[in-house]
């Protein structure tokens, strides 16, 4: 079975937000089409605490409960079936999808046979690197759909790095899932 994980779509991520990736707000047509292909769609969610050693690296940002922290109107949110938590302690930063702790996934995964996980969203530097390269590492087969990420663009060559370094662990690199026919 194939399934649709979407990273950190939140508003915090998205301009105007408190760590933006500037086109952010591009993927949300291109992931809402997506969620339509698939029958699993899982999203992650930062969901930090009001204080966190999170912050001493990043800006405050999707703080539970939270504007911020929610996803964006735009995104049709009723055809996720199951949002993940992370980031959600004061010990931790839950930049994996994997490191959720409200669900163990890699559980949740096995019991619904997935063996192949499609991945999209923010940021591709950051939190979805590091969820593609736990997916892999958990035996996945990996898909990351390139016209469903952005970058937070923080520091120059990062996005590029973290494109190469998911593309050596052994992810699928998509550019347009649908004319590619992969398509669940």
């Amino acid at each position: 079975m194939k399934a649709l994980l979407i990273v950190d779509l939140q508003n915090d991520f998205l301009p105007g937000g408190a760590l933006p990736a500037p086109d952010g707000n591009n993927i949300i047509p291109v992931v809402n089409n997506l969620m339509e292909d698939f029958h699993f769609v899982i999203a992650s969610k930062d969901w930090h605490p009001n204080e966190s050693v999170h912050f001493e690296k990043w800006p405050v940002h999707c703080v539970r409960g939270s504007l911020g922290s929610k996803f964006p109107a735009a995104l049709k949110s009723k055809n996720i079936d199951l949002v993940l938590r992370k980031g959600t302690e004061d010990t931790d930063d839950g930049y994996s999808a994997f490191e959720a702790t409200n669900v163990n996934l890699v559980d949740v995964l096995n019991e619904r046979e997935v063996t192949e996980l499609y991945v999209c969203g923010l940021t591709t530097e950051y939190c979805v690197k590091e969820t593609v390269l736990d997916a892999i590492k958990n035996g996945f087969k990996t898909f990351v759909i390139k016209n469903a990420t952005e970058a937070v663009k923080a520091n120059p060559g990062d996005e590029e790095k973290a494109w190469k370094v998911m593309y050596e662990a052994g992810a699928v690199i998509v550019d347009d899932i649908k004319y590619n026919g992969l398509s669940a």
